[in-house]
C-alpha cells in the first residue's frame, strides 16, 4: 500500500495565523520522484538556520585558555559539536564616550560599533544569513525571527537585544517572559466571551484546543501515518501543552502531566533595573524562569516555527545580587551571596563588580563559579537543541549556525584593547560547513571570523560598512 507524503505545514492547523508546527515525520520524507537518493531529500528536509545566543559579562581571556577543566566544564559533553575560537578580538567597536559593556555587546554578532544608543552598527549574523537564503521571505506562517531572553540590566538596546537589520534597527521584538515568548510563537486564539482579555482567554483555553479533532485523527487508529509517527506527534502535543501550562498556570491539565509551578516571581520590565542599582534574585528564580524560556524557544525551532533570533541569558553589565547553593554534577561548586562577599548595597553589591575585580594572579573564586553557572545553563539550551534528529541523521544543533559570544574578553574598563580582546565565541558545524571537536587560536578580528563564517554558507554579503581587506579565516571551515 502506496503511503500519502505529507507537509509538515498542512497537517495540523489553529485558528488564523496560529500553526502548530511538527517535528519531521517519516511520511514527510518521501519524495514524489521515486528514484531521487536518500541523501538528497534528505538535504531537501534540513533547513538553513541562524542563531545567535549572548550570555552578560564574558569570560576572562586566561579563563577561557583553562579549557574544560575551568568554567567551561558545562560545555564539555557537546565539545565534539561546537567549535571554541580563541583571541577573537572585538576592539573596532569601541566607541570612544560609550559604556563599554554596551560597545562590546553591540558588537557581539554585528562586529561593528553601536549606532547611538538604540542600534546597532549594522546587520548581525543571523539576519544576514536569513535574507540571503530566503531572499522571498519565510514560508507562510513562521515566525520570521525570534528574540527573547531572560535578563534584568536595561539601558541601552544592544545590552540585550542580538538581531538585527540591514539598518542595525532591531529584528524583531525582545520576549522577555515565557507568556509572550509562547504567544509569539504560537499565536493567541480568540475565545467567545472572553472579551480582550488575553490572560482571560488564556485559562479558558488553549491554543492546542484548536487542533484537537486534526490531533485526535492524526494519532487515531485511523491515522494515516505509521505507529512510530503517531507516537511522536503525540509526545509533541503533549510536550507543547506542558509548556503552555507552565507559562500560563492553565488549570486543565493532563493526566500524568508535571504539576504547574507558582507565578513568576521574576521581575520584568522597568522595575527588573530599578534606577540601574540592580535587583536581588535566587539561583533557583533565575534558572526557573530561563530554562521555562530556553524550553520554549528550543521547542519553536524543533517544530520549525523559527528559523532566525537570539536568545539571551543575562544582559551586557548585567546588575543582580544572587544568591543560593549553586551544584553541577552533585558537587556544591559555590554558594552565591553577592552582597555579603562584596560587603556592598546597591550596584556595589552585584555580580558584575567580580569581573571589574578580576585579577589574572588571583583565584577570582566568585567570578569563576558564576562563568561556570552561565555556561550550564548555555548548554542546556544547546542540548535541547541536540535532542531532536533530523532527515540527514544529525541534530538540530549541529545542522544550526549556532553563534555564542558575550561582550567582553576581560572586564576592567582601563584598557579597552585588553576588554575588547579575547571575547568567547564558540560556534556549531552549520551542517557539516565549519569544523567542530576542537579549539583553535584564530588570533583574528571578529568581523573575519563572522565573514568567514557567511562565506562557510554561501552568503555573498560581508559585514562592515567600511572598505577593507577582509582576511578569511580558513582554519574554521570544514
Amino acid at each position: 500500500m502506496a503511503r500519502v507524503r505529507f507537509h509538515r505545514r498542512t497537517m495540523l492547523r489553529g485558528i488564523g495565523a496560529s500553526v502548530i508546527g511538527l517535528p519531521l515525520l517519516e511520511e514527510m520524507l518521501l519524495s514524489s520522484a521515486v528514484a531521487a537518493p536518500a541523501k538528497a531529500v534528505a538535504s531537501q528536509q534540513v533547513p538553513v538556520r541562524a542563531f545567535n545566543v549572548f550570555f552578560g559579562l564574558g569570560i576572562p581571556a586566561p579563563l577561557q585558555s583553562e579549557g574544560f577543566d575551568g568554567v567551561l566544564e558545562p560545555l564539555k559533553p557537546l565539545r565534539d559539536k561546537l567549535l571554541f575560537l580563541q583571541n577573537v578580538d572585538q576592539v573596532r567597536c569601541d566607541e570612544s564616550g560609550i559604556n563599554a559593556h554596551f560597545d562590546g555587546a553591540s558588537g557581539a554578532f554585528t562586529a561593528e560599533p553601536p549606532s547611538g544608543e538604540a542600534k546597532a552598527g549594522g546587520p548581525s549574523i543571523d539576519q544576514v544569513v536569513r535574507h540571503a537564503h530566503y531572499p522571498q521571505g519565510l514560508p507562510a506562517g513562521m515566525v520570521s525571527t525570534l528574540v527573547g531572553g531572560t535578563f534584568f540590566r536595561r539601558s541601552r538596546v544592544s545590552r540585550y537585544v542580538h538581531s538585527y537589520n540591514a539598518d542595525g534597527t532591531v529584528a524583531a521584538t525582545m520576549q522577555e517572559k515565557p507568556r509572550d515568548l509562547f504567544d509569539r510563537v504560537f499565536g493567541q486564539v480568540a475565545v467567545e466571551g472572553a472579551g480582550g482579555d488575553a490572560r482571560e482567554q488564556r485559562l479558558r483555553r488553549s491554543v492546542l484546543d484548536a487542533v484537537v479533532d486534526q490531533y485526535r485523527f492524526y494519532t487515531g487508529g485511523r491515522s494515516p501515518l505509521g505507529q512510530a509517527s503517531r507516537s511522536r506527534v503525540a509526545d509533541h502535543l503533549d510536550r507543547i501543552r506542558e509548556f503552555e501550562q507552565r507559562a500560563f498556570e492553565m488549570p486543565h491539565v493532563l493526566e500524568d502531566a508535571p504539576p504547574l509551578p507558582p507565578q513568576s516571581t521574576v521581575a520584568h520590565g522597568g522595575i527588573a533595573d530599578p534606577g540601574g542599582e540592580g535587583i536581588d534574585i535566587t539561583l533557583e528564580q533565575l534558572v526557573t524562569e530561563w530554562r521555562l524560556m530556553a524550553d520554549l524557544y528550543a521547542l519553536a525551532i524543533q517544530m520549525d516555527r523559527v528559523r532566525f533570533g537570539s536568545l539571551t541569558f543575562l544582559a551586557a553589565g548585567e546588575r543582580i545580587r544572587l544568591t543560593g547553593d549553586y551544584r553541577y554534577d552533585d558537587r556544591l561548586v559555590y554558594r552565591f551571596d553577592d552582597a555579603a562577599q562584596l560587603n556592598a548595597s546597591g550596584s556595589a553589591g552585584c555580580s558584575h563588580e567580580w569581573w571589574h575585580k578580576f585579577n589574572p594572579k588571583k583565584k577570582n573564586e566568585a567570578l569563576r563559579a558564576h562563568a561556570h553557572m552561565k555556561m550550564r545553563e548555555v548548554a542546556y539550551f544547546l542540548r535541547r537543541l541536540d535532542e531532536t534528529i533530523e532527515a540527514n541523521g544529525k541534530s538540530i544543533l549541529e545542522n544550526s549556525l549556532i553563534t555564542i559570544s558575550t561582550e567582553s574578553g576581560d572586564g576592567r574598563h582601563n584598557d579597552v584593547k585588553r576588554e575588547l580582546s579575547g571575547v568567547f565565541h564558540a560556534v556549531s558545524g552549520a551542517g557539516g560547513r565549519l569544523k567542530t571537536g576542537r579549539t583553535l587560536d584564530v588570533k583574528a578580528e571578529g568581523i573575519d571570523v563572522y565573514n568567514t563564517m557567511l562565506a562557510a554558507l554561501d552568503v555573498p554579503t560581508r559585514l562592515g560598512q567600511k572598505p577593507r581587506d577582509h582576511q578569511m579565516v580558513d582554519a574554521i571551515r570544514a
